[in-house]
């Protein structure tokens, strides 16, 4: 296993600071020294070399080297990279996750369904099949005429020993398309879609179809925040990639990302990212910082 990782290791080293097509469907790779913020797609994430801890909701993950982890819907989540050393940046893979092809490893499972749960962002040890699979995977970026024969496979072989593993309930739960979870994702979608705009949970829980007591449950099942948590993790992170890459003010920002009260903005601010927007933008515009 340390030599099928060293090996992942010096392929994933290509990778930018950010996430990096591999040119195989669905597979991107990232570098990485800093930052963790963003909002991570629904995907299998493997930790290569160094670490990383994530705030979701009011919950603090922390993923080593050799761990994989699930992110079943849309989530913001916050948090810091942990390189190995000075020259061993944070190195990970991730798999966009396809309800399609995890729903033709069920077949032989009958109606077999577990609920979804917050368990789903704790991290689990690979096991060495998982890793072999990945480097086999990744070597086929420089194979690329190969890929479209070997990376269905892979893929399948990947999710299968996820399958094997205590998150398995997650992602038999994401192949139901009218599951929970799937009800959960619209919902999320259109939040994110609308993240600037105030709104009432009532027609989000009858867009999916539930009660607002089973809604709100669900809902924070999944994604470790209630909905008005889920909007405001949106609008802050999305405040902070204006700070840093954008020439508008704070006060500015503020309003953009659908605040009414730019001292209400500043306070919740801190409260997520430790200093006031401005503060917090000086201390991240630096070369030296890079982005996961």
């Amino acid at each position: 296993m340390n030599n099928s990782m060293q090996e992942l290791r010096s392929i994933v080293m290509r990778a930018n600071n950010t996430w990096t097509d591999t040119g195989l469907p669905r597979v991107a790779m990232v570098q990485a020294e800093v930052c963790a913020d963003q909002v991570y797609q629904p995907m299998l994430h493997l930790v290569i070399q160094g670490s990383k801890t994530l705030s979701i909701g009011e919950q603090v993950f922390h993923y080593p080297a050799g761990s994989y982890f699930l992110v079943p819907v849309d989530v913001p989540a916050t948090g810091e990279i942990y390189p190995s050393g000075p020259a061993l940046p944070y190195l990970a893979v991730s798999l966009t996750l396809d309800p399609n092809v995890i729903a033709t490893l069920l077949i032989d499972e009958g109606k077999a369904d577990k609920a979804p749960t917050s368990s789903c962002f704790n991290a689990v040890t690979a096991p060495a099949e998982m890793i072999d699979a990945w480097l086999r995977m990744m070597r086929l970026i420089d194979h690329l005429h190969e890929a479209s024969v070997l990376a269905p496979m892979i893929e399948r072989e990947i999710l299968f020993r996820a399958l094997q593993g205590p998150l398995a309930g997650i992602l038999r739960e994401i192949a139901h398309p009218d599951g929970r979870l799937a009800q959960i994702r619209r919902a999320t979608q259109w939040i994110r879609e609308h993240y600037t705009e105030p709104f009432r949970v009532v027609p989000l829980a009858a867009m999916t179809d539930m009660s607002v007591a089973a809604f709100y449950r669900h809902f924070k099942s999944i994604t470790a925040m209630t909905p008005i948590q889920y909007q405001k993790r949106l609008r802050l992170l999305r405040a902070r990639w204006l700070l840093l890459f954008d020439t508008l003010d704070a006060t500015s920002i503020a309003y953009s990302v659908g605040y009414e009260s730019a001292s209400q903005f500043s306070r919740e601010y801190a409260r997520l990212f430790g200093l006031p927007p401005a503060r917090d933008a000086a201390r991240f515009k630096s070369p030296q910082v890079l982005r996961d």
